[in-house]
C-alpha cells in the first residue's frame, strides 16, 4: 500500500465517523504548493464556506503558498465565513493528513478565529 492508498483509507474511516455524528465538517486538503478548506454541511451535499490559498488576497499577501504562514491566514479566512454564513460549530476532517505543520495550524487560526471543534 503507497502513500496516498493509506491516506485516503484514514480519510475514509474518519468521515464515516463524522457522518454518524450529523454535524457540519470543515475539510482540509493539502498539497506541496497549496492547501484548501471548505465547511460542508451535515449532510454533504452543499459547500456553505471556502478558502484556499489560490485566492488572490492570499497570494499577495504571502511570500509562498506552500507554507503555515498562509495555512494560518486560511483558517482565519474560513473562520470568517463560516461564521459569516452562520455556522459556529464544526468537525474537523483532516481528510487522512496528520495532525501536524499547515493542517495544525489552520486547524487553530480557525479556532482562534471563532469556530469550535
Amino acid at each position: 500500500m503507497n502513500k496516498k492508498a493509506s491516506r485516503l483509507r484514514r480519510a475514509l474511516k474518519l468521515r464515516s465517523n463524522i457522518k454518524k455524528l450529523g454535524n457540519n465538517r470543515l475539510s482540509v486538503h493539502r498539497t506541496a504548493k497549496h492547501i484548501y478548506a471548505q465547511v460542508i454541511s451535515e449532510n454533504g451535499t452543499v459547500t456553505v464556506a471556502s478558502a484556499s490559498t489560490n485566492l488572490a488576497e492570499i497570494k499577495s499577501a504571502v511570500k509562498s503558498t506552500g507554507n503555515v504562514e498562509s495555512a494560518v491566514i486560511v483558517g482565519k479566512m474560513i473562520a470568517d465565513k463560516a461564521i459569516a454564513a452562520g455556522i459556529t460549530e464544526v468537525t474537523f476532517d483532516r481528510s487522512g493528513f496528520k495532525y501536524h505543520g499547515r493542517v495544525k495550524a489552520l486547524a487553530d487560526a480557525a479556532r482562534e478565529a471563532g469556530l469550535k471543534f
